[in-house]
């Protein structure tokens, strides 16, 4: 799982008295985060340049008219170890909080809510009671759901094989119904993959269900950020960072990378909170962590064949719609919804800082490509009704606030044959190292495997040295 945050300090690697650092890290999302303080944790002389003037990458917050509004709802599961590990090390964990057993209450308009949930029993019975009383599938198709999950589970994930079909052809092949897609298959594979069934990768749809679901009893429990992410992630990387004696440089654009002799040179601008910041940085070793369209760009003269398959990696889009009522109208602190437009929704009044008495709603849309064509007046047109018919109480509040996030480029498509796009971290190009959620951790477009990403870049950085 990589080196992690545990590795002792044990002096500089170069004992030269020059400015160069050992390690410059180009971006600083969760894989920069981590993969800086792993170099500086062993030691090395570490700059990390950020484009944005905060860090966090793609998992941040902001304020809009006195509200604190992260701009997806980033969840996460029990088993990601490498990214609660970063948050120990960040001392944020305090505003994170893991169910003490997965429960999922699925909403659906016009019936009861119904709870999926693990019971005591060992993975994979522990997840049978749940679904073998689940409603809003027939007995049949309840049944033929369990012989499939036991099915998934059997899969290699080894297999090249399961790169060349979706979740979806194999669910079709395995007897599941469009409607229990929809209803139970889609409620992991769309907040996981970014994709529905239909459209994403057998091959990462079997690691999500194997490793979040099957693995393990405890694996998918859900934990959840009960503080912005700005507080979570942002401001403690920023302090643990200076702790670590890692210059940061915020406000500073890479926009090329070039050799440097035994070196490596990257060229930029910006960094207006440090006016001393040249427009060149050069170090023994660069670890390029941003997203991956970026990425694709710096690397297109010392590593064209990595480039032209990040340039063929697509990206999935996710939309978040946010509404305040003037009163609470959803018991339920997330939920997740069938036979509505929506996916899952999550209550974010005391992360968002609303006024007492207020409800503050965040509707999370994965894959969202018709969401990302709509204004926000047709989102509105949509949601508000959906959420009027979904949550009894909604139908007489009044709405304070409605608005609407969106990452166009949230994450890379997890769509067959994706896996030969995604690079390792060490490239032919000494010295030259790749670090995101888009490299191949194996894991999909998650915080695990970002922070995984990190670490292994950070292995590999640290053996360039």
């Amino acid at each position: 799982m990589g080196r992690g945050a545990q590795h002792v300090r044990r002096g500089r690697l170069s004992d030269s008295d020059g400015a160069d650092p050992d390690v410059l890290v180009v971006g600083g999302g969760l894989a920069g985060i981590a993969a800086a303080l792993d170099c500086a944790d062993a030691g090395a002389r570490v700059t990390l340049v950020e484009v944005r003037r905060r860090l966090g990458g793609a998992a941040y917050s902001f304020e809009r008219d006195g509200l604190n509004i992260d701009n997806g709802q980033h969840v996460f599961l029990r088993c990601c170890t490498a990214y609660r590990g970063l948050l120990r090390r960040l001392e944020s964990e305090r505003g994170v909080v893991v169910q003490e057993r997965l429960r999922i209450p699925v909403l659906s308009p016009g019936r009861e809510t119904v709870v999926l949930h693990r019971d005591r029993l060992p993975a994979p019975l522990h997840l049978a009671g749940s679904l073998l009383r689940y409603p809003h599938l027939t007995l049949v198709q309840r049944l033929s759901a369990a012989r499939a999950a036991l099915a998934l589970g059997r899969l290699d994930l080894d297999d090249a094989g399961l790169e060349r079909r979706t979740l979806g052809e194999w669910l079709t092949a395995h007897a599941q119904s469009p409607e229990a897609v929809a209803r139970l298959w889609d409620l992991i594979a769309l907040p996981t993959l970014n994709l529905p069934a239909a459209q994403a990768s057998l091959g990462l749809g079997a690691f999500v269900f194997k490793t979040g679901l099957l693995a393990s009893a405890s694996a998918g429990d859900i934990g959840f950020h009960e503080r912005p992410l700005s507080e979570t992630i942002a401001e403690p990387a920023r302090r643990a960072l200076t702790r670590a004696g890692v210059d940061v440089r915020l406000g500073w654009r890479a926009e090329s990378i070039e050799r440097a002799g035994s070196s490596l040179r990257v060229r930029g601008s910006g960094a207006t909170d440090a006016p001393d910041t040249p427009d060149a940085l050069v170090a023994r070793t660069a670890i390029v962590a941003v997203p991956h369209a970026r990425a694709a760009g710096l690397l297109g003269t010392l590593a064209p064949d990595v480039a032209g398959g990040l340039h063929q990696l697509e990206s999935s889009p996710i939309v978040n719609v946010h509404v305040v009522y003037d009163r609470p109208v959803c018991e339920h602190r997330f939920a997740a919804a069938v036979d509505t437009p929506m996916q899952y929704l999550f209550d974010r009044s005391v992360a968002g800082g609303v006024p007492p008495g207020c409800q503050y709603l965040a509707v999370s849309l994965s894959g969202a490509e018709r969401e990302m064509r709509m204004s926000v007046d047709e989102l509105r047109e949509l949601y508000l009704p959906a959420l009027s018919t979904l949550l009894p109480g909604a139908r007489g509040a009044h709405v304070e606030a409605f608005f609407a996030t969106r990452e166009h480029a949230a994450t890379f498509r997890a769509v067959p044959g994706v896996a030969r796009l995604r690079p390792t971290a060490r490239t032919s190009t000494p010295g030259l190292v790749l670090a995101g959620a888009w490299t191949d951790t194996g894991w999909p477009a998650t915080l695990e495997g970002a922070v995984l990403s990190g670490h292994t870049a950070a292995e590999a950085a640290l053996a360039a040295q």
